[in-house]
């Protein structure tokens, strides 16, 4: 499961709590339109760092790509993740959720943000990892942790098993393969939406 705050807004000087806590509300107010799975992947790369969730994903096996593999593995990763992370925060968002925050735990430029979760009476415990690349930048998100699971690490599982089945090749061309479905389907049903409004 993943919470809407996902979406924190990453301003400039803001801790990681603040962040945290600033998000919720933004994706409570998107959650509300018509259209907020668009409008919250749109705005997905001013909050999460995909390039970072990616790279973590692949662990150990990051640096066996080249630098274009690594580019196009990142921007593949980016268009599947920040539709995931839509979809689930426009759901959640318009559920009835509250959230308990917890304190903030830094050191260095990473950061952990615990939260309590409460949803028609359920409470799911959720840790946000946040980093930023240097003191001056802005904290973002790079992984969720849901009841001990780690986004980044289920990834990983399944990074690992498709390279040693497919190699580093065959794992790029299968979520190449995810990617071009979905924009397939994304590009189908914009046209479907236009050709509604013609009519």
């Amino acid at each position: 499961m993943l919470a809407p705050l996902i979406l924190a807004l990453a301003v400039l000087g803001a801790t990681p709590l603040e962040v945290v806590k600033s998000g919720n509300t933004e994706v409570q107010k998107i959650a509300a339109a018509a259209d907020a799975a668009e409008k919250l992947a749109a705005r997905a790369d001013e909050f999460v760092d995909f390039g970072e969730l990616a790279k973590r994903a692949l662990g150990k096996d990051w640096p066996k790509l080249s630098k274009p593999q690594q580019d196009d593995f990142a921007q593949t990763m980016k268009v599947l993740l920040r539709a995931s992370y839509a979809s689930k925060a426009s759901a959640e968002g318009k559920g009835k959720l509250a959230t308990e925050y917890g304190a903030e735990q830094i050191t260095g430029n990473e950061a952990v943000v615990g939260t309590m979760l409460v949803m028609n009476n359920d409470r799911f415990p959720v840790d946000y990892k946040l980093y930023r690349r240097d003191e001056k930048g802005p904290w973002k998100i790079y992984d969720v942790v849901t009841d001990s699971v780690s986004l980044v690490a289920a990834y990983q599982d399944q990074f690992r098993t498709l390279i040693n089945t497919k190699g580093i090749d065959g794992l790029i061309n299968t979520l190449k393969s995810k990617r071009q479905k979905l924009e397939a389907k994304d590009a189908a049903a914009k046209q479907a939406a236009t050709t509604v409004g013609v009519k």
